[in-house]
C-alpha cells in the first residue's frame, strides 16, 4: 500500500492537509434527512476546496447524532463526490464482527476506488447498555480487549491472507483479493488503509507497534493529545503501509462571520453535551435555546471547560488558532468538526476557513 494513500498534502497556506469530522448532526426542528443532506453539501464544499478526506463517525442512541451506520453514509457520499478521500472516523470494532466490516468497506472501495479509508476504534460509542445491544453480550470489556486480535482478523479478511490450517481459511470477504484469483478475475490494486483512533494511550501504542497511521480524539481528549502523539512516535515501527509516523488529529473548529455569532453557536453545541453527560441526549438545541437556559453552576464550569477546547470565532481567529495547535502538537493533519445547530453554519464555517487559508476556490 503506498503512502500517498495516507498522507495528505497541504494546500494554500495550511500548515498541514486539512480534513473533515461530520457526526451527521440533527438540530431541533430538523430531520435526519436534513442533516444528511447538509453532510452531502458539505462533502462537496471539501471537494471543490482542497480538503483531503471526509471521515463520518460511528455513534449509537444519540437523538443528535445521525451517524450509526458509517458505511451507509460513505456510500451515499461516494455518490455525490469524485475525488475527495472518504472515511470512518471510526467504525467501533468490538460492535461487528471483522467479516462484515472487511465485506461493507471491500463494498464501498469498489464503489470508490482509491480514496477509502477505514479508520478503527475499540470504545462502544454509545453507552454500555446500547452496546450490550449491539454485541448481544454484557462482556464490554472482553470485546475491549480483544481488539487486538480482532483488528488482526480483519486485516486477514482484507487481505484475504489467512494461513493453510486456519478455521477461515476458505472464507473470503467479497468484494476482496480472492476476485483476482478467480478464473478471468481482475481485482482493483486498492484496499481500505486502516487508521487506528484513540483517546488515550493504548491505541497509540498499538498503532506505533504495527506501523500504522494514528487518529487522535483532541476536540474530547484535549488534555492527553500531546502524550498521545508523544507515544505513537516513540513506539512507532517502520512497516510496509509507513515509513515514518502519520498522526492526525480530531478538532472542534467553528468559524462564523462575527465573533458573537461564533459564541452562540458554540454555547448550543455545548448545552447539547452537557445534555448527553447527563444521561439526557438529544437534539442539537438552537442557540436561542440555549442562551435561555439556566446553567447550573456544575453545568457552566464543564461548558466553559468544554469550550476552552473549541476553537471558535471570526475565520482569522479560527486559523490563528488551527495554527498554534499545529505549532503544540506537530500533528501531521488536522481535521475540524464544526457542531452547531444549523446545517448552513456548519457549512458556512468549513467555507471560511478555506478562505482563511486560501485554499483553491472552484473553477
Amino acid at each position: 500500500m503506498a503512502a500517498d494513500e495516507i498522507r495528505g498534502t497541504a494546500d494554500g497556506t495550511a500548515p498541514v492537509p486539512l480534513s473533515v469530522l461530520d457526526l451527521v448532526t440533527v438540530g431541533a426542528g430538523r430531520t435526519a434527512s436534513d442533516a444528511l443532506r447538509t453532510s452531502v453539501d458539505i462533502a462537496r464544499l471539501a471537494e471543490s476546496r482542497g480538503y483531503h478526506r471526509y471521515w463520518v463517525a460511528e455513534h449509537h442512541s444519540m437523538p443528535g447524532v445521525a451517524s450509526s451506520s458509517p458505511a451507509v453514509i460513505l456510500a451515499y457520499l461516494a455518490a455525490h463526490t469524485e475525488r475527495i478521500r472518504l472515511g470512518s472516523g471510526g467504525v467501533m470494532l468490538p460492535n461487528h464482527a471483522p467479516l462484515v466490516i472487511a465485506e461493507q468497506f471491500g463494498t464501498l472501495e469498489a464503489m470508490a476506488p482509491g480514496r477509502v479509508d477505514l479508520g478503527l476504534g475499540r470504545a462502544p460509542g454509545t453507552d454500555g447498555a446500547t452496546a450490550a445491544a449491539l454485541r448481544r453480550t454484557d462482556r464490554l470489556n472482553e470485546g475491549a480487549d480483544d481488539f487486538p486480535q480482532q483488528l488482526a482478523e480483519l486485516t486477514r479478511f482484507l487481505d484475504d491472507d489467512f494461513p493453510d490450517g486456519h478455521p477461515y481459511r476458505r472464507i473470503h470477504a467479497v468484494p476482496g483479493p480472492v476476485q483476482a484469483t478467480s478464473p478471468g478475475g481482475v481485482q482493483s490494486p486498492h484496499r481500505p488503509p486502516l487508521w487506528l483512533l484513540g483517546s488515550s494511550g493504548f491505541s497509540a501504542r498499538l498503532a506505533g507497534m504495527l506501523g500504522l497511521p494514528f487518529a487522535f480524539a483532541h476536540h474530547f481528549s484535549a488534555q492527553n493529545t500531546v502524550p498521545a502523539l508523544d507515544l505513537y512516535r516513540e513506539t512507532f515501527r517502520p512497516s510496509e503501509v509507513l515509513d515514518a509516523p502519520y498522526a492526525l488529529i480530531g478538532v472542534s473548529a467553528l468559524a462564523a462571520d462575527d465573533e458573537k455569532e461564533a459564541r452562540r453557536q458554540v454555547l448550543a453545541a455545548a448545552l447539547s453535551m452537557v445534555r448527553l453527560r447527563t444521561g439526557r441526549p438529544g437534539l442539537v438545541p438552537t442557540p436561542e435555546e440555549a442562551e435561555a437556559y439556566d446553567f447550573s453552576p456544575m453545568e457552566r464550569e464543564f461548558v466553559d471547560s468544554w469550550n476552552a477546547n473549541v476553537i471558535h470565532g471570526t475565520a482569522d481567529e479560527v486559523r490563528a488558532g488551527l495554527d498554534d495547535l499545529h505549532k503544540r502538537t506537530g500533528a501531521d493533519e488536522l481535521m475540524l468538526t464544526a457542531n452547531a445547530h444549523g446545517g448552513d453554519v456548519r457549512l458556512r464555517s468549513y467555507e471560511l476557513v478555506a478562505d482563511a487559508y486560501g485554499l483553491p476556490t472552484p473553477a
